[in-house]
């Protein structure tokens, strides 16, 4: 054996010399190298709350509401990098003709934009027209659809459209679709137009941000009736691949959507929004291949996630890790080291927790009902909450009216605001909720218990906000039952008014005060106002703004509404949010939007600086 090994050994020494001093071969024809497959640029990230589904017309939730406003289109967009906002054409071609009375609005549409491809178009190429817009918002409409932006829509006086919805309920017969209105028509196949009962100065925000009034095709609504939620089929960058319900959303980019190059106008000044513009300007989107959002509701195991590489956004830091990820609102040493980012702001929205009015125990209008919500509003230890529980990532709110939107004060202050547990005590004593039969808790005037059932969520996000509730009710010595849910299924019962009490978030989704005043419209009870609040007098003022141009008039009856909110406490205004975001160093172009909620299309994987997965 050892004799064949050195004789091999031997062989291959010889035969190396052999070819090294031998004369070179001909030339031979190089071999084409192997194609190299392009990585996937692929955006990972969570959410913190599980998705409905994907219907635009069904839905009013934030975080399915994120992902239809990347799959269909609004006939405007917010500019990506302009801060407050700043409204453009996206599938409109030009800013619409309007009214001297803001009464009529008139949009021409671009040619060339496609649906994304589906069987419900049986192998044809489908362009977006004018009649998709019509037919879209006539959905909203139709109450088979339920959908709860119905009352949003509503108020905006579009003529015809109330009455094709009173027939069908009348009659019992399905929605007509094909009956034209006068309020919303197709002029021709590229020309929509709209006209309103009133003057509506702001009603191009209805058109804007893709995640409500976004186009659907109506052979994709028929095809899949009963299921439009999980078949989502629009003209948007993006579109669904696959969907484990409250596990995985991927979506892939539409290979059919049209040319759009990154462009957007900083404002001056905006040295972040300056350097974005000049590394991006020209780049086609969207400029990664797809997204994957995961949905993980616990804070910790999000926040272990993102450090272990696994997402590429922390999108809304965990209020628990704030010490740890941004001591005194700076992003710690060891974080900076790995070249991550920070982005702070102060969110445009408030969070609340809102009363049934309609609830025989915490509604009503009379002062004994309404001493009892006031009261509980002042036993609200909100400094403790924002100290506390959220690591003082939030301000006091102190109405409705979120920072960013028109008609915020910075300086405003009302009694929304007070944490006064011994004026609370005196209110409930005055009015009769004492302890009538010595058990340590206060009952209702007329003997019977008063117990407090308050709607949350089974997850570690919620534990520590109805703790710290509990322990202010029972220093006002009224007891507290939480009532546990998932969010979808609080939802549905809140739109059904089986809720009693909710804490919840609302988000702005135009820079205009009047969608959070629509929380309290009466005529949008079981849509918007989840909390069915009906004052006349509140009722009138809304009305009036919606007619009026910004000025001092709106402004003046935006402090008389704010006054009768605090007066009446349908709802608790509890905090406005300072929400953190931190991206791993190879995600670029990241700005959290303000008022839509599009960002996908213009942020960028560097793939050589990707971790090995």
């Amino acid at each position: 054996m050892r004799v064949r090994l050195l004789a091999s050994l031997a062989a291959l020494v010889l035969g190396a010399m052999t070819t090294a001093f031998a004369a070179p071969p001909p030339q031979a024809a190089k071999a084409p190298e192997p194609a190299v497959a392009k990585q996937e640029k692929v955006l990972r990230y969570a959410f913190l709350v599980a998705e409905t589904g994907f219907d635009p017309a069904q839905l009013s939730d934030l975080y399915s509401r994120i992902v239809t406003a990347h799959i269909f289109e609004s006939l405007y967009n917010y500019d990506y990098l302009a801060r407050p906002f700043k409204l453009k054409p996206n599938t409109a071609a030009e800013m619409p003709e309007v009214s001297e009375d803001f009464r009529t609005w008139t949009i021409k549409i671009r040619p060339g934009i496609y649906f994304a491809d589906d069987p419900a178009f049986k192998g044809k190429r489908r362009e977006l027209t004018a009649e998709d817009y019509v037919y879209s918002l006539k959905r909203f409409y139709d109450p088979a659809t339920k959908g709860p932006l119905y009352s949003s829509f509503k108020q905006e006086g579009i003529l015809g459209l109330e009455e094709l919805r009173v027939a069908a309920l009348e009659t019992k017969k399905p929605f007509n679709y094909d009956k034209p209105v006068e309020g919303v028509r197709a002029l021709d196949r590229y020309t929509l137009q709209f006209k309103l009962a009133e003057p509506r100065p702001r009603f191009i925000y209805n058109l804007a941000g893709g995640d409500t009034y976004g186009a659907v095709a109506r052979e994709v609504i028929e095809t899949y009736a009963g299921k439009t939620m999980e078949h989502p089929v629009g003209t948007g960058p993006f579109m669904l691949e696959r969907w484990r319900r409250g596990s995985l959303i991927r979506l892939v980019k539409n290979p059919g959507y049209r040319d759009v190059f990154y462009d957007a106008q900083p404002n001056p000044g905006d040295t972040e929004g300056e350097q974005m513009l000049a590394r991006f300007k020209g780049r086609k989107l969207p400029m990664v291949d797809a997204v994957e959002v995961s949905i993980i509701e616990a804070g910790q195991p999000r926040w272990l996630s993102y450090l272990n590489r696994e997402f590429d956004l922390l999108f809304l830091l965990p209020e628990e890790y704030a010490d740890v990820a941004i001591p005194h609102g700076k992003l710690a040493p060891n974080l900076d080291k790995l070249g991550m980012k920070l982005y702070r702001v102060l969110a445009s929205d408030r969070t609340m927790y809102y009363f049934n009015m309609e609830d025989p125990t915490v509604g009503g209008y009379t002062p004994d009902k309404v001493a009892l919500r006031r009261a509980i509003g002042l036993a609200t230890d909100v400094p403790t909450e924002i100290a506390t529980a959220r690591r003082h990532q939030a301000v006091p709110a102190q109405s409705v009216v979120a920072p960013a939107t028109w008609g915020y004060q910075e300086e405003f202050k009302s009694e929304n605001s007070d944490f006064d547990l011994a004026r609370a005590k005196a209110l409930l004593d005055t009015y009769g909720y004492v302890d009538k039969d010595g058990d340590g808790w206060r009952d209702k005037p007329d003997g019977s218990p008063l117990v407090l059932e308050v709607a949350s969520t089974p997850d570690s996000r919620s534990k520590p906000y109805d703790e710290l509730w509990k322990r202010d009710m029972d220093k006002l010595g009224v007891q507290i039952k939480i009532r546990m849910a998932q969010w979808p299924e609080n939802l549905k019962s809140a739109r059904a008014g089986q809720l009693m009490i909710w804490q919840l978030g609302f988000n702005s989704s135009t820079p205009d005060a009047q969608l959070g005043l629509e929380l309290l419209y009466g005529p949008a009870a079981g849509g918007q106002n989840l909390g069915r609040f009906k004052l006349e007098r509140y009722d009138e003022i809304y009305r009036r703004m919606m007619v009026l141009p910004d000025g001092p008039e709106r402004a003046e009856l935006l402090r008389e509404a704010q006054k009768l909110l605090t007066a009446y406490m349908p709802q608790k205004f509890r905090v406005h949010r300072i929400v953190t975001d931190i991206a791993q160093p190879w995600l670029v172009g990241y700005r959290r939007p303000f008022f839509n909620q599009i960002f996908w299309p213009y942020v960028d994987i560097e793939t050589d600086k990707l971790p090995k997965r």
